[in-house]
């Protein structure tokens, strides 16, 4: 098939594929907060310029949040809560340490419960630059409101929070998008949240500052789809709400791109060359958008780890 052209334009515009830095930049516009049903008691939350996608899940006595979007977002999310349901946030759950998925921690309230993966809550707590960021460093958020919002708690391969209809699955399978990715998943509902391990279809991000590994996410994404059962939905880091199928599909993408620069490094390629030639040329994936930046970094991360 034809070579598929290379939206480098969306790393300005594309909100999935944004630059980590950009997200974290202080945000002028109105922050407009919707809601999509996605069950009775679970929502997804977007926002133009907020981030990656939140998760409202209302159980019995109490609402988990998953992921709290970009610095600024905290207040309308929780104001976009209260339109849903009149119960208080007892707990957010991030799936990785970015601080377009982490910085709302801050806005609510200081009795919040929040869990995250072993490896992110070290991450979290350092607020390491993203590798692929052109962004200048800024100040940890955390640092700067005195240490609120950082997790409470941490699990290693998997925990389980509630019982019955409340209960919520969280599971690691290892290095992906960084060394901390957490698959949250509502069993009674069928559905899970991915965080940015599986953003959407494009290139993943692999912040190797903060432990991602380009050569691991394919075989991290697979474990999840073997290991994490009767799931039919999936939400994305930054895009729609697709499914297990599309993570399995998403995982090969991954194994192939990482076929493609080990082929490149045997013939004594650069990373610019292998940049420069590499081409999707599967029909599977028609239609995954690509980067010119990501694409040089994500060569540049996995030919590193293939030395």
């Amino acid at each position: 098939m034809k070579r598929l052209t290379l939206f480098g334009v969306l790393l300005v515009i594309g909100w999935w594929s944004a630059p980590i830095g950009a997200l974290q930049a202080p945000q002028t516009a109105a922050k407009v907060v919707n809601a999509e049903k996605l069950a009775d008691n679970l929502y997804m939350l977007t926002g133009q310029g907020g981030g990656g996608n939140t998760a409202v899940f209302i159980g019995t006595n109490g609402v988990t949040v998953v992921d709290t979007k970009n610095p600024g977002w905290g207040t309308p999310i929780l104001n976009k809560i209260k339109e849903l349901t009149p119960k208080p946030v007892t707990m957010i759950i991030n799936t990785h340490t970015h601080g377009d998925h982490v910085s709302g921690n801050v806005e609510f309230p200081a009795t919040v419960d929040v869990v995250v993966q072993d490896n992110t809550k070290a991450n979290m707590e350092k607020m390491a630059a993203v590798t692929g960021s052109t962004a200048a460093p800024t100040p940890s958020i955390f640092t700067q409101n005195g240490g609120r919002g950082l997790p409470k708690r941490s699990f290693k391969d998997r925990m389980t929070i509630g019982r019955g209809a409340d209960q919520i699955d969280l599971y690691y399978f290892g290095r992906g998008h960084t060394n901390g990715d957490a698959f949250v998943v509502f069993p009674t509902l069928r559905i899970m949240h991915a965080g940015d391990i599986f953003s959407g279809k494009n290139l993943p991000l692999l912040d190797a500052n903060n432990g991602g590994s380009g050569r691991d996410i394919g075989d991290t994404l697979l474990k999840a789809a073997d290991g994490i059962r009767n799931v039919d939905r999936v939400i994305t880091g930054h895009s729609t709400v697709m499914t297990m199928a599309d993570v399995r599909e998403y995982a090969q993408f991954n194994k192939d791109f990482v076929a493609a620069v080990q082929a490149g490094r045997r013939a004594n390629k650069s990373v610019d060359e292998i940049a420069a030639t590499w081409k999707i040329d599967d029909a599977r994936y028609k239609g995954y958008t690509i980067a010119d930046a990501r694409l040089k970094s994500n060569v540049e991360v996995v030919a590193n780890e293939l030395k």
